[in-house]
């Protein structure tokens, strides 16, 4: 007897699943948004174009791409009064599972908002969270040459996630983070109203915007300052993982004295079987960089891809081939603070190899640790335009590392995920052993939100954490987006 009530309940409740998973399907499209089943075309397009494959790889029950903050506005409405979680997804970009994709939920897509508006009068743009960068400054050279927007270094970068973490921009030591050149947020929040905040309004929340993740609500609107470009200049250099110790000392020395702010670069060691190599991004404002910008490194001989660009748009594009689509990938991030030696630096390298070199066994594997200067050139311009929820000072340099792998199949999945684990504690503990010995200083160590791994502890690296969990419970006190989005680094309960 208590067998088969134990079996009704079962069925019963096999049977309840798929009336709630029709029921935020048929909700929204009885509203007259956009809405996509599992395995239509739509749909399928969707999940193909996820910079990690293992985002992909989760199936959404539907797919909603609502085309304005009030189809937005309306969404979430509608999600108060069923069960389902969601996931906001812009351009595809962040890998970790659940922040930007979803199984058995809604996932939101964004890609119907690519809005452009060019303002004369301000010089400002307001553009939509569906967009990649490349697209966007493809607008805006349309209705106005000659203008730029803060953004990413590769093309096809999204804008929501992007600027949600901060953003790191070929411009940034001009103009600082992506984040410091927003003017006002069109946001969606927990209760379904629409607000701006800007420096007038929703002051706190516009603050909290920049570095905090999807905490706070869903912006549907950028409006950006934009800034004078001409023809730009940049490329690649390669080098041979031989040159090591000299390429780490023209690290050190291009971060400690900064040479010019239009300059720019990422300097990047790839390993894989048959690969161990250093390619470096370059970037510079103008036709040709002035002498002595670059000297550290082009006196190392290396292959050289660089010329001027007649657009800074052309150069985004060309960053493109970086892009491995159909590759799954992880990546996590870790700050040193400076002045640190060229020791300094490879004993940072060595860990990484070491780990690096355990996982070449795996099908595909691509491992990369990229050196990203976080001068003073870029925190003091970031202090100038308001700040940000990062609050790096303004009289520290930084090398932020950005660690990623790529790889295969999912069979590795776990493989790659110790590994990742491996590498960013690692260079944590070295650090934190630095600091004590009295070779490196003992300063404030934020962790940037767009490299971080899922697992990395976000806030518990911030030193305005708790100001911006006072943000979050005015705007959002019964912590909706923290218990109904599947992913993001979470914002207290």
């Amino acid at each position: 007897m208590y067998a088969n009530i134990g079996w009704r309940s079962i069925l019963l409740w096999a049977a309840v699943l798929p009336l709630a998973a029709a029921d935020i399907y048929s909700i929204i499209k009885s509203s007259g948004i956009d809405i996509e089943k599992k395995w239509t075309a739509g749909y399928t397009s969707i999940l193909t174009n996820y910079w990690s494959a293992a985002c992909g790889d989760l199936k959404p029950t539907c797919i909603a791409t609502p085309s304005s903050a009030q189809d937005m506005a309306e969404i979430i409405k509608q999600l108060h009064d069923v069960d389902d979680l969601f996931a906001v997804r812009s351009g595809g970009h962040m890998p970790n599972s659940g922040f930007n994709s979803i199984h058995d939920g809604l996932l939101i897509s964004t890609e119907n908002m690519k809005q452009v508006f060019y303002n004369d009068h301000d010089q400002t743009a307001v553009i939509g969270p569906g967009l990649s960068w490349e697209d966007a400054q493809k607008a805006l050279d349309n209705l106005h040459p000659g203008r730029a927007l803060v953004g990413g270094r590769l093309g096809g970068v999204g804008v929501g996630g992007f600027m949600l973490g901060g953003g790191m921009s070929f411009l940034s030591s001009q103009y600082g983070w992506a984040a410091n050149n927003v003017i006002n947020y069109e946001v969606v929040l927990a209760n379904g109203t629409i607000v701006n905040a800007n420096k007038n309004e929703n002051t706190d929340l516009f603050h909290a915007l920049k570095g905090g993740g999807n905490n706070f609500g869903i912006v549907t609107a950028y409006t950006l300052e934009t800034h004078p470009i001409g023809k730009v200049w940049g490329g690649n250099y390669v080098f041979d993982h031989k040159k090591t110790p000299q390429v780490l000392e023209a690290i050190r020395n291009f971060v400690d004295y900064y040479p010019d702010d239009k300059a720019a670069v990422i300097v990047t060691l790839e390993r894989a079987a048959m690969l161990d190599t250093w390619i470096m991004f370059l970037f510079y404002d103008g036709p040709s960089p002035p002498k002595g910008v670059f000297d550290n490194f082009t006196d190392l001989g290396p292959f050289d891809t660089t010329k001027t660009w007649d657009s800074y748009y052309d150069l985004l594009k060309h960053n493109d081939q970086f892009i491995l689509h159909g590759q799954r990938y992880v990546i996590g991030t870790e700050t040193t603070p400076l002045p640190a030696t060229p020791d300094i630096l490879q004993e940072y390298l060595d860990h990484w190899y070491e780990v690096a070199e355990s996982v070449l066994d795996v099908t595909g594997v691509i491992a990369s640790i990229a050196f990203q200067p976080m001068p003073t050139a870029i925190t003091s311009k970031a202090r100038a335009r308001g700040g940000d929820l990062i609050d790096l000072p303004d009289d520290q340099d930084y090398i932020i590392f950005e660690l990623d792998f790529s790889y295969g199949f999912p069979m590795d999945d776990n493989k790659i995920d110790a590994a990742l684990q491996q590498v960013y504690q690692g260079l944590n503990n070295i650090v934190n052993r630095l600091v004590k010995e009295g070779k490196l200083p003992d300063v404030y160590r934020p962790l940037f939100m767009n490299d971080a791994y899922h697992r990395q502890d976000y806030w518990g690296r911030l030193r305005t954490t708790e100001q911006a969990l006072q943000t979050r419970l005015r705007y959002d006190p019964d912590g909706f987006f923290q218990k109904r989005t599947s992913g993001g680094f979470r914002l207290g309960k």
